[in-house]
């Protein structure tokens, strides 16, 4: 048998399926037709060894409570092993959760107490700051520096004086870097993890979007020095590499006897025991068989990305683009246009019809940016982009890109969908 899902050009109709995405614009207070690129999740099918492992499942007929053995927990092992060098311990180590939010929640409550400052760096993937806020934290930002090359750049200095001075107790690390796609190199993490150390600061290491790395290899934090086992949490999940986030199931790593106890007992407060059953079976199919199908998906996305970038600089002179060391998420830089950001949002979301995530979600750095997400059909992509270009820079072009397969053969000539199209076939 051999991976059927490798057709990333074909748009899959979501709509009327519950999809939090495409079906939820109204009640979130958007126009109902907007194409939306906001929330993380690809518009791809998953590898067909998923789907086929899932329909096995459901004939059974019986969705009884179900739990792991040690076969779910080598598969975990050996994904680490083979994709990060990163080799796991104990069965013990690993502590179910139905998401990385929801670990994050359960970390702040086993780690600190109401009134404690928890450290993030902003601009970052908001549920971190609307968690450290709803469980009574106080918020603190270690604030990221864009450099010329429009990457974010860490303040050393400040990272440690904050946690000095605001008697930091918990980091919430973000890597790969959401929503400004910086993969921090080795040198970067051994600089935080050693203050972390120094202070006795427990990190809790967001690692799920790990298997989107471009240009260079992913560094698990803990994996870096051992001494990072006894303050460190480590969040992994398949759902952002395998499109299974509606599943609910994140694997969250834990070396140190105390830190796991402590965060198991809040998982359990929660009421929280065994994991979704589908998403155990989804799991283990996803690492033990879709390596073919994420190594297509990658090269996909990859060009998505570069499409992207080529088509801002060419069209969209006064946006600027992070191009993404990790993740399948865009940064976009529209205080060159002029415009506030409420003028922004309001051509984006009324006149370009377009769903993206508003940058000041992610913290006031975020004010002036835009998130989008490019794991979509290039015909999608492309339809967005010429919306933006429509809205905000008045030339009207015919797009001429030349693409080639991996033998440098194919040239395909991608022209801009007229919007009423593609709203149909989708």
């Amino acid at each position: 048998m051999s991976e059927r899902n490798l057709d990333f050009d074909t748009v899959v109709n979501r709509k009327n399926t519950y999809s939090l995405k495409y079906d939820f614009a109204l009640q979130r207070g958007l126009p109902e037709d907007v194409l939306p690129f906001w929330v993380a999740d690809m518009d791809f099918k998953t590898s067909s060894y998923v789907q086929d492992a899932i329909r096995e499942s459901a004939e059974h007929g019986i969705y009884g409570y179900t739990d792991t053995k040690e076969d779910y927990y080598e598969i975990i092992k050996r994904w680490m092993k083979e994709q990060y060098d990163w080799e796991l311990g104990s069965i013990q180590w690993l502590v179910k959760t139905p998401g990385i939010v929801f670990a994050l929640g359960a970390a702040i409550q086993a780690y600190t107490k109401p009134g404690e400052s928890v450290l993030l760096q902003e601009p970052v993937y908001y549920p971190f700051s609307e968690l450290i806020q709803d469980n009574g934290r106080r918020l603190v930002s270690n604030t990221l520096i864009a450099d010329e090359n429009r990457r974010y750049r860490i303040d050393f200095e400040d990272f440690e004086k904050k946690i000095v001075e605001e008697n930091v107790k918990l980091f919430f690390l973000c890597n790969p870097h959401n929503p400004g796609g910086a993969v921090w190199t080795k040198e970067e993490l051994i600089r935080m993890g050693d203050i972390c150390l120094a202070h006795n600061v427990i990190v809790v290491s967001d690692e799920i979007h790990a298997d989107f790395v471009w240009k260079r290899k992913h560094q698990v934090f803990v994996n870096l020095k051992k001494e990072y086992q006894k303050i460190t949490v480590t969040c992994t999940s398949p759902t952002k590499t395998f499109n299974l986030a509606g599943l609910q199931i994140s694997n969250i790593i834990i070396p140190d006897e105390g830190l796991r106890q402590a965060f198991k007992k809040k998982v359990a407060a929660c009421g929280y025991s065994q994991p979704n059953a589908v998403g155990i079976v989804a799991c283990k199919a996803a690492y033990q068989y879709g390596q073919e199908w994420l190594a297509a998906v990658r090269k996909y996305i990859w060009e998505n990305i570069e499409y992207t970038r080529e088509f801002i600089e060419q069209y969209l002179p006064d946006v600027k683009m992070f191009v993404p060391e990790g993740t399948y998420l865009v940064w976009l830089d529209f205080r060159g246009t002029g415009l506030d950001d409420k003028e922004i949002n309001r051509r984006i979301i009324h006149e370009a019809k377009l769903w993206l995530d508003a940058g000041n979600i992610f913290g006031d750095e975020g004010i002036g940016y835009q998130r989008i997400n490019v794991a979509c059909p290039r015909s999608v992509l492309m339809e967005a982009l010429s919306r933006l270009q429509r809205v905000f820079n008045q030339r009207n072009v015919m797009l001429d890109r030349s693409w080639r397969d991996e033998d440098d053969l194919i040239v395909k000539d991608l022209l801009i969908y007229r919007s009423e199209e593609l709203c149909q076939a989708m």
